[in-house]
């Protein structure tokens, strides 16, 4: 199977390892990362307002362009999925939005939202399934005490990301188990870690952070996951003293593809 491949910025310089796990792992399942030409930033954040069209025109491209090829477009960083899902959802129900972003992309040919675009994570549970995961693992994590972190992107709004329930989500959990690790359930998994109020309020982002270890760890937490480079940044900051690593890594670590990450 081949997708379309949205990376983003962090995941080429800060994020590395969740890009490069990510290469590995869809090799070992059978799937070929596309890489989009020419990409260029999502634009970091969505912002709702109705006439800024020029941050979201890298995302409509990149969606234009797995469209053309029949592939789904598939996304690994939270934030990226978060802004290229929402405007894909605006191109398809905003009829002025999209409007105005095909004027100014009179040259590329016109966009309306087609595209199916997919986090890595529903990549593994509806394309290739959880069940065929739970095949292809090598090297069971048997025993590690895994507490998945969702943060605020993956999973809101979500009449437009539908991946999970916000509320109670299972899509990590169940990813967890099928790597044959224990799934700890925690309360403030789908809580901000404040990540994005880091530099204006260093105290709040700390005070949060704090509370979501504290809080896996009394679970039984042993290590965390997340998929967002800021989340992982910012528990880490802010004084994890277990492991925190991207969803990727503990998967090629399951697939047996667990190598040095330098050229992927």
């Amino acid at each position: 199977m081949k997708v379309s491949y949205f990376p983003g910025c962090t995941l080429k310089n800060k994020a590395k390892d969740l890009d490069a796990y990510a290469y590995r792992s869809a090799d070992a399942l059978g799937v070929t990362l596309e890489e989009i030409e020419n990409w260029q930033c999502c634009g970091g954040v969505f912002t709702t307002a109705r006439n800024e069209v020029a941050t979201k025109l890298s995302s409509v491209r990149a969606l234009k362009y797995a469209n053309d090829r029949n592939q789904p477009l598939i996304t690994v960083c939270s934030a990226c999925h978060n802004v290229i899902k929402q405007t894909n959802h605006a191109m398809l129900l905003n009829r002025e939005f999209a409007a105005k972003v095909n004027r100014y992309m009179s040259d590329d040919g016109e966009y309306h939202g087609e595209a199916e675009v997919y986090h890595y994570l529903e990549m593994l549970r509806d394309l290739i399934g959880f069940d065929r995961v739970k095949e292809k693992v090598v090297n069971p994590l048997k025993g590690k005490k895994i507490a998945a972190y969702y943060g605020c992107l993956l999973l809101r709004p979500n009449k437009v990301m539908r991946m999970d329930d916000p509320e109670n989500p299972s899509i990590m959990e169940d990813f967890v188990r099928s790597l044959g690790a224990d799934a700890i359930v925690y309360a403030r998994r789908n809580e901000c870690c404040g990540g994005y109020i880091s530099v204006e309020s260093p105290e709040i982002a700390k005070r949060n952070s704090e509370s979501i270890i504290s809080n896996a760890k009394a679970a039984g937490a042993e290590m965390i996951i997340t998929a967002c480079p800021l989340c992982k940044y910012n528990l880490i900051k802010n004084g994890c003293d277990i492991p925190v690593v991207y969803f990727t890594e503990i998967l090629a670590e399951a697939l047996g593809v667990k190598e040095n990450t330098d050229g992927k």
